[in-house]
């Protein structure tokens, strides 16, 4: 790649005076990513970067897989939306291979994450004919208006209350908290089987299970959110299989088409929305589920490498004491995230700073063991 990007012309300084001009300023944010291929990106001046921010977890299968690519252009070729009123190409062989990859029965289709789960909200309404909600501290659902509710951290769900549905918090890995919480209004038990958003912490196994078991005792549906930590992150299609533990609803987005805006609330046989009960005009369309389809090929074939993938990483930043599962790792660093962050990337690396001073990577799964040595590499020099 050229300093100018493959010969395109990237006026950095113009677009940022545009962007604060123009654009609301919900972002903090400095350099402008115009290309990527595999587990590299370019800036706008050519500067190369190894990404192991992914697009938050998103970009999967690399930037710009081929045959993500040629799925996408193909598609396009053909028919590029159809609304949902007819039916869509793709679209049930998708939910037939999400479904069997993750011991589900049913699949519904998103445009993102946050929507996705407010269709799982909607859905455990239908299905237990209850209102309120239980999820737990530092965890993170979305910034829709019920996405958000069911969001803990104050500093952004607080300015917009009141907000419904109803939900308590309580602390993650606190069972009898939880216990005490979940009562016979309870719809459902939001569960991250790993924060994300908080820094990539991990639950034990038993947490998970006595989850389920207090769902099952109350009668609320288990809604396991996989938006960050399924699709091969952790080296299983859902993280919440690394506790033997089946939900009754999980929702995903963030990996599943490569970058393509996509999300989709997969649910056990009995539970399902009926005409009219949901509904969108974009979601699973055409071009959606095409690159789906092309990702989850890609992911399968990729997924018996993650776990190797992830303790190398792990091994050589041990002195960061990283925790985490396949290829979703995080270490505390407190005060000092920014500036390692920082140096990251003037070194050629991309890195994230989570909640509470927490470093996450969140690479995509492509990454080589090569690419893991450098990052590597990177972060222990970059902490000195």
């Amino acid at each position: 790649m050229n300093k100018k990007g493959d010969n395109m012309e990237f006026d950095t300084k113009t677009f940022k005076e545009n962007d604060a001009k123009y654009y609301m300023q919900a972002f903090s944010r400095d350099i402008m990513i115009v290309k990527g291929k595999g587990s590299k990106v370019w800036d706008s001046n050519g500067k190369e970067y190894i990404d192991c921010v992914a697009g938050i977890a998103v970009c999967s299968t690399g930037h710009c897989h081929p045959e993500v690519v040629k799925a996408i252009c193909e598609q396009a070729h053909e028919l590029i939306h159809c609304s949902n009123l007819y039916y869509i190409p793709g679209q049930s062989d998708l939910a037939k291979e999400l479904t069997g990859y993750t011991s589900t029965s049913k699949a519904f289709f998103s445009n993102s994450g946050a929507e996705a789960m407010e269709g799982a909200l909607k859905l455990a309404r239908l299905a237990t004919k209850r209102k309120n909600f239980v999820s737990f501290m530092h965890g993170f659902h979305g910034r829709t208006m019920g996405a958000l509710a069911v969001t803990h951290k104050p500093t952004i769900r607080e300015p917009f209350e009141p907000l419904e549905p109803k939900c308590s918090y309580v602390e993650y890995g606190d069972l009898e908290s939880l216990r005490k919480t979940v009562d016979d209004t309870t719809a459902g038990v939001l569960l991250e089987p790993i924060q994300g958003e908080a820094g990539v912490i991990i639950p034990s196994p038993d947490f998970i299970r006595g989850v389920r078991e207090v769902c099952d005792e109350k009668g609320a549906l288990l809604i396991d959110d996989e938006i960050q930590t399924g699709l091969g992150r952790t080296g299983k299609w859902l993280a919440i299989e690394h506790s033997g533990v089946k939900p009754d609803i999980v929702t995903l987005a963030k990996g599943i088409a490569s970058g393509f805006p996509m999300g989709a609330i997969l649910a056990r046989d009995d539970l399902e929305f009926q005409k009219s009960e949901h509904g969108s005009t974009f979601a699973g369309g055409p071009l959606a589920c095409a690159a789906a389809r092309a990702s989850l090929r890609i992911i399968n074939d990729l997924l018996p490498g993650i776990p190797e993938k992830g303790n190398l990483f792990k091994e050589l930043i041990s002195s960061c004491s990283p925790r985490g599962l396949g290829l979703m790792i995080g270490f505390t660093l407190g005060d000092k995230c920014p500036l390692v962050q920082k140096r990251c990337a003037e070194a050629g690396v991309l890195v994230n700073c989570a909640a509470d001073g927490n470093m996450r990577l969140v690479p995509p799964l492509v990454i080589t063991d090569e690419e893991i040595r450098t990052v590597a590499s990177v972060i222990n020099n970059s902490l000195k």
